[in-house]
């Protein structure tokens, strides 16, 4: 990455020259860099533009449309303009990236202001801050106090934040929803000497994008949940495996790493405690598929981050073959509000029966699309209202509760809470907590299509049913939408989504399907439409 950033590309020489000095095999290097999306082999234009392919942007932004924008700022020899995966501004959609830099909250129905590419810059970063109740601080030195309380306290901190963790019931909320206190019991029991705390910050899946906004404004806690957790299981050293779309976002985590530094949260003797830990943040070389937490670890090995076969877990045999913690941005930061309030605060956050908070991000067919954090017991039509309503006052058609990855539901199912248990009973999942609505005139089963043609853009290749098989369920979908294949030939797809399912190796193969199969469950009439 680094002679990327330096050269803009990396060419033949360079990486005989760095196969040479770091004594690795060209071969090696070769597959790492044909592997990855962010790798250039020839020196980049003055002026490279990347706009978001996927269902959020595209839902805004018309054919038509997008082809007269990408033709109008695609004029000129040194200016390439290339269709991309999501970007994770889904709230700033269509998407536009300049020159690796967000141009949000701008986006490409702004074409014509964006004059000096080469200057655009985020011109969010300096936003204000939102009011969260998960945050305990009122201001930046009382950053790190929750950990600072327990170690002055002289309470066995592993067992306190172990404790509180199971009691509250705090899962994972990068998708796949495991225990939060569960795994850091596990971890805490592996009898090895070294050990990993990594953050997945690789959020990739279209309308997903929580965690950016999390990073960007709530570093402090995610980086405290990381302390809290190397602490706990005995390890030194946390990474933070950040999407390198993030470049914003990156800038407030290294500013917020320095301040727990200065406030002694960081280093080797954290808080006086007598225990090391540091963090430092490793810049994904982009894919969806490195959320993946066996391929994120490959990557960090310096290989092609495709998965491993499990078991083994990598809470115990992780990074380098030693005991690692994985757990995601939110979870992070929501571990370190869990450990400071203690349990019953958290219970009395949520609604009825419910426990705590979630952030979720929204985005497709409503006024303010954006991340809210919510009571957990908030149903979908309360969240939409959050965001401002149905855009143009239309109606609620259908919409997909967990990111791409989630089967679509009806507006029937509106009033269901997002919750994990209160999604699964409607037969979706809550997943990476990312809601993407569609209002009443939206044809499902062509935004399906699109959802299935990014995992088969984003399979790694590795698993010969998710290569093929996404491949050709791509190739049926375009052609019953042409006109060139009749629509029994879909048919087979329940069949091709059973044995991607129980064949593929990660969770990308074995949900590829899932929205297109529940498209047309519930809206069969737009298949013809």
């Amino acid at each position: 990455m680094q002679l990327q950033h330096e050269q803009g590309y990396v060419d033949d020489q360079s990486l005989k020259e760095l196969s040479q000095r770091r004594k690795v095999p060209l071969y090696r290097l070769e597959g790492l860099v044909s592997f990855y999306t962010s790798f250039r082999r020839d020196p980049p234009p003055k002026i490279t533009v990347q706009v978001c392919r996927d269902v959020s942007c595209i839902m805004q932004c018309s054919s038509r449309q997008r082809r007269e924008f990408l033709r109008t700022i695609g004029q000129g020899d040194d200016v390439e303009v290339r269709e991309v995966s999501c970007l994770g501004r889904c709230d700033t959609a269509p998407a536009v990236v300049v020159n690796d830099h967000p141009v949000a909250p701008l986006t490409l129905f702004d074409a014509d202001k964006l004059g000096g590419w080469c200057d655009v810059r985020s011109s969010n970063e300096d936003d204000v801050r939102g009011n969260w109740c998960c945050d305990p601080y009122a201001d930046v030195e009382e950053h790190y106090t929750t950990v600072k309380s327990l170690i002055t306290k002289r309470v066995e901190l592993a067992v306190v934040c172990i404790q509180r963790l199971i009691d509250s019931g705090l899962r994972g909320m990068g998708g796949a929803g495991f225990p939060t206190g569960k795994k850091w019991d596990l971890v805490a029991r592996e009898s090895s000497e070294t050990k990993y705390v990594i953050c997945n910050a690789d959020e990739s899946e279209p309308g997903t994008f929580k965690d950016r906004v999390i990073l960007s404004e709530l570093p402090h806690l995610v980086i405290e949940g990381m302390i809290l957790a190397g602490l706990t299981i005995g390890a030194e050293r946390g990474i933070i495996y950040l999407r390198h779309e993030y470049g914003p976002e990156r800038r407030r985590i290294e500013v917020a790493l320095d301040n727990a530094r200065r406030l002694g949260a960081l280093g080797k003797n954290v808080m006086g405690s007598g225990h090391a830990f540091d963090v430092e943040v490793f810049e994904s070389p982009g894919g969806y598929i490195l959320g993946e937490e066996t391929a994120l670890l490959e990557a960090l090995e310096d290989k092609r981050g495709e998965p491993r076969n499990k078991p083994p877990y990598p809470g115990t045999f992780g990074l380098e073959g030693k005991p690692t913690l994985i757990n995601n941005v939110e979870t992070l930061a929501m571990a370190t509000t869990i450990i400071h309030h203690d349990v019953p605060w958290w219970r009395d956050q949520g609604i009825g029966d419910f426990s705590g908070l979630k952030f979720i991000s929204i985005s497709g067919d409503v006024e303010r699309p954006g991340v809210c954090e919510i009571p957990v017991g908030t149903t979908v039509a309360e969240a939409i209202e959050l965001s401002g309503g149905m855009a143009d006052g239309k109606s609620l058609k259908a919409f997909l509760p967990g990111g791409a990855s989630s089967n679509f539901l009806a507006s029937k199912h509106a009033n269901v809470p997002l919750e994990f248990e209160a999604m699964r009973s409607v037969g979706s999942m809550l997943g990476t907590g990312a809601v993407i609505v569609f209002s009443e005139d939206r044809n499902l089963f062509e935004l399906a299509t699109n959802i299935v043609t990014f995992f088969r853009n984003e399979s790694c290749g590795k698993c010969v049913p998710c290569r093929t098989g996404s491949e050709r369920a791509v190739q049926m979908l375009e052609q019953v939408i042409s006109g060139e294949t009749d629509v029994t030939e879909l048919d087979v797809l329940s069949g091709l989504a059973e044995t991607l399912e129980q064949t593929s190796i990660c969770g990308l193969g074995q949900v590829a399907l899932n929205p297109i199969l529940s498209s047309m469950k519930f809206f069969p009439d737009d298949i013809t439409r």
